[in-house]
């Protein structure tokens, strides 16, 4: 265990390096998916690669928050109530439903994603499993949460919907790209990154927790450039691409 003003130091160290590096992001193509490259070193497979690096946003979350030294009254319980839906998909049935027979990524990049995901989940349920006292049942009835739990809930729908359209764009076998249409990709190239960006948003709004903050932050600069570079790819490869779709925010970028 930490002191409490070693661990927000810590959070607040966390947040400064995604502010730092996002210039450096937006610059380079993380070479994974459609943009994955055999110059950032060995492969693996990737089903595999998924369930490895999203793996420790999801145990050690849970760890963190189950063995903590606080009485968790129902808030606490309902924040991880909602972090385990979304991990224990993006971890345990997402991979298994992707329809990338012979795809695989940099074990670099499972590496980074691996770190990430485990800070990002220790983070949050240190704090919500040791140090969030603050809330009461009268915190269901704050605007805070009640709009963080609506655009949780906004974008854990339009994160599913968007994973459904995609997985399903390719029949069995199939290993190519097509232009995905239908849901939000009437309007942006990403809205799976869209989604997980108000998703955590609100997960920070809702909770009105610097470490919620941090990982909101922290998905905003993953996801952003991310999406930007898939717009920008999807532009080049299909001639027929809508021309009137943008990247990530409907109608503005």
């Amino acid at each position: 265990m930490i002191s409490s003003t070693t661990f927000y130091l810590l959070v607040y160290v966390w947040i400064a390096i995604a502010i730092l590096i996002f210039p450096l992001v937006l610059k380079i193509v993380a070479p994974y998916g459609r943009h994955t490259t055999t110059s950032w070193g060995p492969l693996i497979n990737n089903k595999a690669g998924w369930i490895i690096m999203e793996f420790p946003a999801l145990f050690f979350f849970a760890v963190f928050f189950l063995f903590g030294k606080n009485h968790h009254n129902l808030l606490p319980w309902i924040f991880f109530s909602f972090w385990m839906i979304h991990y224990l998909n993006r971890t345990l049935i997402f991979p298994f439903r992707l329809r990338t027979k012979g795809k695989k990524m940099p074990v670099t990049i499972v590496i980074m994603a691996f770190c990430f995901n485990l800070m990002n989940g220790y983070i949050n349920g240190y704090y919500l499993g040791s140090l969030s006292e603050q809330y009461a049942l009268s915190w269901l009835y704050d605007p805070r949460f009640i709009a963080g739990f609506l655009m949780f809930c906004s974008g854990l729908a339009i994160n599913w919907q968007s994973d459904n359209i995609l997985i399903h764009l390719r029949e069995m076998g199939e290993t190519g790209y097509k232009i995905p249409y239908g849901g939000f990709f009437r309007y942006i190239s990403c809205p799976n990154h869209f989604s997980e960006i108000i998703e955590w948003s609100g997960f920070a709004l809702m909770t009105w927790s610097l470490p919620g903050l941090a990982f909101a932050i922290w998905t905003l600069v993953n996801l952003m450039p991310r999406a930007l570079h898939h717009h920008k790819w999807y532009q080049a490869t299909f001639p027929d691409y809508p021309a009137d779709r943008k990247a990530l925010i409907p109608f503005i970028l």
